[in-house]
């Protein structure tokens, strides 16, 4: 049997994951990371994308968080993040609607324009495309 360590994912909207894992692989905001039993404590900012977890057994599950944050502890991971979905619950064809629609607003700029928000957007929405399909190209899904 793999060692295991504890996860919770939590949003504003509630816990989303608890259990053990053997893994844990997410995009920090200086690069991947993949957190396993014994890693150094840490806390850092997570991007929009992906969060893949190696469940006990070897079964992978991913979700698409919208950002966060992401702790380490010796024998806890715990993901703050903004929003959580489980990647299978994403629908890709919303996904680039949301897309075409933040990189419209970039081009559609007026006088109360927020760049700084619409490049939020921007980013969520191409991160949450690239979740869907790297989920279906991975798994099939």
């Amino acid at each position: 049997m793999a060692m295991t360590v504890h996860c919770d994912i939590v949003s504003a909207e509630g816990e989303i994951f608890s259990g053990l894992v053997e893994m844990v692989i997410a995009h920090g905001a200086l690069g991947d990371l993949g957190i396993a039993l014994g890693h150094a404590p840490l806390i850092t900012n997570l991007k929009p994308g992906p969060i893949r977890l190696i469940k006990q057994g070897g079964e992978a599950e991913v979700f698409y968080i919208s950002g966060g944050f992401l702790e380490v502890q010796p024998n806890m991971v715990k993901v703050l993040a903004d929003t959580v979905q489980r990647a299978a619950d994403l629908d890709e064809a919303q996904a680039q609607a949301a897309l075409k629609a933040a990189e419209a607003a970039l081009h559609e700029r007026g006088a109360e324009f927020d760049y700084g928000a619409a490049s939020v957007r921007l980013a969520e929405a191409a991160a949450q495309l690239r979740t869907v399909q790297q989920i279906r190209k991975k798994f099939g899904g």
